[in-house]
């Protein structure tokens, strides 16, 4: 028996990264998942997002650990697409008791100041596509009246300004990842009376497709920002997307069953500088 049987999970930005491990961790502890990803690239941010094969094998991962999965293709910007994507996910799945807002985007080492098109995609991503996230999926938590789990997947740099270059691209990725803690905190206690806990975890750079590209790579090479990867902890340049996975699971599980309206870092001590 796992802690999280029967339960059905929203998890966006599920397809690589991030996504993929928490929809495997929580497959492996009983929970059914529905798995959406916008499957295609986004003309402003400068690397590639993730395929639909690659939300093919999130779904195969889903159901080699036992789980139902529902893989749906949605852009979290869109949010008539996404409360679609959600309820066809419902049809099959049941109601949703665990929603995990994680899809996001970054264009480090891109430094350009006036750069609309690519705040505007980082903003609406990152802050927008998580208040639809939470439109898309929470009545759903509520109807099925028997509380539930939501965790907003913001960064180190929703809590901290350490790293800003004057850039287009980390303006709008600091600021973004800033709003979701606020996010977080008014439906803490919007959803409280329907005993919803909401929470959110703020990773440093973690090794996914994310960072680990030609674009980033190479941007950070020509200019250098310490003060984005410097952590306390030795030899810790990235965290691993399963250290991110360790922090969702307790606060989808019952051992955080009191814990409401925190953001929990994993990050290696980014934050404490």
């Amino acid at each position: 028996m796992g802690e999280l049987d029967d339960s059905v999970a929203v998890i966006t930005g599920a397809a690589r990264g991030q996504g993929r491990s928490h929809a495997v961790a929580l497959a492996e502890r009983g929970a059914d998942i529905i798995a959406v990803d916008c499957c295609a690239d986004i003309d402003a941010i400068p690397y590639p997002l993730a395929t639909k094969d690659d939300l093919d094998e999130t779904a195969r991962l889903v159901r080699a650990a036992g789980r139902r999965v529902v893989p749906v293709v949605a852009d979290v910007r869109d949010l008539a697409r996404l409360e679609s994507a959600v309820q066809t996910g419902i049809d099959e799945l049941g109601d949703v008791d665990i929603v995990i807002a994680n899809a996001g985007v970054v264009a480090i080492g891109d430094p350009q100041t006036h750069a609309v098109p690519v705040f505007d995609a980082i903003v609406d991503t990152n802050l927008k596509g998580v208040w639809n996230t939470l439109v898309a999926a929470v009545p759903s938590v509520i109807r099925k009246g028997r509380g539930g789990s939501v965790v907003l997947v913001s960064s180190s740099q929703g809590l901290t300004g350490r790293g800003g270059d004057g850039s287009a691209a980390m303006f709008a990725y600091a600021a973004s990842k800033h709003g979701v803690v606020g996010l977080m905190r008014s439906a803490a206690n919007a959803y409280a009376p329907h005993r919803i806990r909401v929470n959110s975890v703020h990773p440093s750079g973690v090794a996914t497709p994310m960072i680990l590209n030609d674009f980033v790579v190479n941007g950070m090479l020509q200019n250098p920002n310490p003060a984005i990867s410097q952590t306390l902890l030795p030899d810790v340049p990235l965290v691993q997307p399963q250290d991110v996975t360790e922090a969702v699971l307790w606060l989808v599980g019952p051992g955080s069953r009191y814990v409401t309206g925190v953001t929990i870092p994993v990050d290696a001590g980014h934050v404490v500088m």
